[in-house]
């Protein structure tokens, strides 16, 4: 356990991005009410996914996270569930056979519900309100009611995330995640007219797929066919959530963040004396870092000491997130200062927040092109700097939405009104998403990162 920590010690420090709740004595049940139930993750599933992530950092694995940009009460249900799911792991399956490289499976998912809000309130004509900060905290109606933040939301949360998960372990092993059929329904893709320069890419796989069969070694002789590892992920915005699902982990007796395998820090909340780096030092869970524009490269160092003392791999994930033509700004210099203390750390690039623009029809939207630029300037500034390019990290659905412009789907400005439905940031669709996992392919066959490396000890 970290030194001199408790999971309420986040309480007496300075917090930023949290709720003001005004009913603090049904806070304290709700809190009470959580702390009972069982965890949502098991410490045994956090330490798989962190002897994943050792492998990423040694360049010998590759990360895909994505999902929604925040989960919502409303629109929950089974199909949205499975839909992202599947386009997560037809992503693999692409991303696999160019990296040559197994594919870690990530899901911004199950948790992903508070969002950080750069301003307090939210004015629409002459009135003022506080600010929607996710379906966990308070309502997106624009109401003096629906803006009250309201601690029996948490317990809806919850519920929600173990239903997810459970539907997720069901998706993972029980026969869905079969390699074949994923691939079955991405050839379908390649298809269109506007698809089939990645034909190739796919009959290739196609062959592979069969060479394995006519060998014998297909899904029913081969449980890793037909079954993945996935995990789940979200920011760990509201740690009075976090703090109640915290466990000991009976194996270590080291504490466990429950509320999901990995659990990350915003770039609005990274303070190292604030509330949100005490909490997350003292669990075992993986920790992502999102490293923007603001992050210098010595209170990264700050941070990763703060975070990772120990130096462990698997520890830590660190997600730039810059904007298209700004990474070679940026990341070069974080790049270098980890080198330069020898941290273990594994990078991943969230070309999506930092290419955020508001359309001519009003609105909030993402190109993609600027996402598409993005990734490859991560790809280049690693290949350059030296250093493995070890995931990606995108906020998309498995729905047919019209939320972000461009790539095959044609999205234009115009269309974005069609189908509409985040109430949050612009996600990409199942098309632009697996158009984007071609595109990594490609690149990602062109550069040669470094080998395989033995991990750097404290």
């Amino acid at each position: 356990m970290a030194q001199n920590w408790s999971k309420s010690g986040w309480r007496s420090k300075p917090s930023v991005q949290m709720p003001a709740y005004p009913d603090l004595e049904s806070l304290a049940m709700v809190e009470k009410q959580l702390s009972q139930f069982p965890p949502l993750v098991f410490a045994g599933e956090v330490r798989q996914l962190r002897q994943e992530l050792a492998r990423v950092c040694r360049g010998e694995a590759f990360l895909l996270q994505g999902g929604d940009c925040a989960e919502s009460f409303e629109e929950f249900n089974a199909d949205s569930v499975r839909d992202t799911f599947r386009i997560l792991l037809q992503m693999a399956i692409i991303l696999t056979f160019s990296a040559k490289r197994p594919v870690v499976k990530l899901g911004r998912i199950a948790g992903q519900f508070a969002k950080p809000r750069s301003a307090e309130f939210e004015i629409k004509g002459d009135k003022k309100l506080p600010s929607f900060r996710g379906d966990i905290i308070n309502e997106i109606d624009f109401n003096e009611a629906a803006r009250v933040p309201k601690p029996g939301r948490m317990l809806q949360a919850y519920t929600q995330s173990a239903a997810t998960i459970n539907l997720l372990r069901a998706f993972s092993q029980g026969g869905y995640a079969d390699i074949h059929r994923l691939h079955a329904w991405t050839l379908g893709f390649t298809e269109g007219e506007e698809a089939k320069k990645y034909q190739d890419l796919s009959c290739r796989i196609t062959d592979a797929l069969d060479f394995i069969n006519a060998a014998g070694l297909n899904s029913d002789r081969i449980g890793g066919l037909k079954r993945v590892n996935f995990y789940t992920s979200h920011e760990a915005l509201l740690l009075n959530y976090e703090e109640a699902l915290c466990r000991i982990d009976s194996t270590s007796g080291e504490p466990i963040a429950g509320s999901g395998h990995l659990v990350w820090i915003g770039d609005r909340t990274r303070q190292p004396d604030g509330a949100h780096v005490d909490f997350c030092r003292g669990v075992q869970n993986p920790i992502g870092i999102k490293c923007g524009p603001s992050l210098s490269p010595s209170d990264l160092c700050v941070l990763l000491d703060r975070l990772n003392p120990s130096n462990e791999e698997g520890k830590i994930l660190l997600i730039s997130r810059f904007g298209a033509g700004k990474v070679s700004d940026h990341l070069p210099a974080l790049i270098q200062s980890v080198k330069n203390i020898g941290a273990n750390v594994a990078w991943c690039c969230d070309p999506m927040h930092g290419n955020t623009v508001k359309s001519k029809s009003g609105f909030k939207t993402r190109r993609f092109d600027c996402v598409r630029s993005e990734l490859s300037e991560y790809l280049a500034v690693h290949n350059a700097e030296g250093s493995y390019p070890g995931g990606v990290h995108f906020e998309m659905t498995g729905k047919d939405v019209t939320e972000c412009t461009g790539g095959v789907s044609a999205v234009s400005d115009e269309n974005l009104k069609d189908r509409y439905h985040t109430f949050c940031d612009p996600r990409l669709n199942s098309t632009q998403s697996l158009e984007l996992a071609f595109l990594l392919a490609e690149e990602m066959s062109r550069l040669h990162p470094p080998a395989p490396r033995r991990a750097i000890k404290a």
